[in-house]
């Protein structure tokens, strides 16, 4: 049954590692949550191992240099990884294929450090081979649906999509923007076959605990926690692992007055659920 921390200093003895989600917990895409943070760090302090785990479909120094201009301190955190990261992992082992480049419009997802370095050769949606699905082509103003027919056709040639970024929406100040899961969600629609690096999927939980120098088939999963925003990634990606979760209000849903009803209905709507809930991460 899930319980309702006055924060994580409650729960911190617990737990040996904290792997924390990005967008929504510690930033909102313009400002640090510095309560957050500050929990971060004092987990830390206590011997504690973080790593901060984002679905972001760029590589991790990518996402860390908007962490000082943001605010969040270094001190935060142990070290990051991406899907991006996972899926330059996926990328390396399908070179030899040609790729239909879905979204990335060089703005505020900078899609070409996806891919940099890696030699990929890409070509027209007809003549590509698989497809890498980064997000939409107009990040500010398209709609998913807007896709479905080419999507389709895709799928219908066969070809396989890499989904660099799981997550449906995102959300930056106070406006939601899509991500590439959402046109994922129509591919496997219409019948076709998606991979899948980023959260809920376990690769990029395996890159998160080697990069903390921890021993997967060794840890006790009891002893690991999951923080996020997001019931279908954050959440359900904790379940998946086997892994305790701890559920944050600050990130896509915007909570009312009465947080646990509603994170208890939320839960239950997206078939999840959580051990832990704040309406905010805090120690």
């Amino acid at each position: 049954m899930i319980q309702f921390p006055d924060g994580l200093s409650a729960l911190s003895e617990r737990y040996e590692v904290v792997l924390c989600d990005v967008w929504g917990v510690i930033h909102n895409g313009r400002r640090a949550f510095d309560a957050a943070c500050d929990a971060l760090v004092r987990f830390r302090t206590e011997g504690g191992k973080v790593c901060l785990i984002t679905n972001a479909p760029v590589p991790k120094a990518q996402v860390i240099r908007y962490f000082e201009p943001l605010g969040v301190p270094s001190e935060a955190f142990d070290d990051c990884v991406s899907s991006g990261d996972a899926t330059r992992e996926v990328l390396r082992e399908q070179n030899e294929k040609t790729f239909w480049r879905l979204g990335g419009d060089e703005g505020w997802e900078h899609d070409r450090y996806l891919y940099e370095g890696l030699d990929l050769v890409f070509a027209s949606e007809e003549d590509a081979d698989m497809i890498l699905g980064i997000g939409l082509e107009d990040q500010q103003n398209d709609e998913p649906e807007q896709y479905r027919e080419r999507l389709s056709a895709a799928a219908h040639r066969g070809m396989t999509m890499i989904c660099a970024n799981p997550d449906k929406q995102v959300r930056v100040g106070d406006h939601l923007y899509w991500c590439a899961g959402a046109l994922a969600e129509i591919f496997e629609q219409e019948g076709g076959e998606v991979l899948y690096p980023g959260k809920p999927h376990a690769p990029i939980y395996n890159l998160a605990l080697k990069t903390l120098g921890v021993n997967r088939s060794a840890v006790d999963p009891k002893t690991v926690l999951c923080i996020g925003d997001s019931p279908t990634t954050d959440i359900r990606g904790a379940v998946h692992q086997g892994f305790d979760s701890l559920y944050v209000g600050t990130g896509l849903k915007q909570h009312g007055a009465d947080f646990e009803t509603e994170v208890r209905a939320l839960l239950a709507d997206n078939d999840t659920m959580a051990q832990w809930a704040m309406p905010q991460l805090e120690w």
